[in-house]
């Protein structure tokens, strides 16, 4: 890693959610705002689908774009959709 690297501030353009318990033979993509969101069962879809609207919405509440979120914010951010 070059010395001038940690001087560049992370940003964030979005997310990929993978599911990998699909059996059921369906291919399952929905592509949002903030994510992709890939496979995964039917529940496990909807369940990472509610991640990101819930996510979604939070930021906008913050009123703030993605990209100028800090690593802590998006992190908070995430843990909250995911927990509400």
């Amino acid at each position: 890693m070059s010395p001038h690297r940690s001087a560049e501030k992370t940003r964030f353009v979005g997310f990929v959610g993978v599911g990998l318990d699909h059996e059921d033979g369906h291919q399952r993509l929905t592509q949002s705002e903030h994510f992709l969101i890939v496979g995964g069962s039917k529940e496990t879809h909807e369940r990472m689908q509610d991640t990101a609207m819930k996510f979604a919405e939070n930021l906008r509440r913050r009123g703030k774009p993605l990209e100028e979120a800090s690593v802590e914010e998006v992190i908070d951010l995430l843990d909250e959709a995911a927990h509400d």
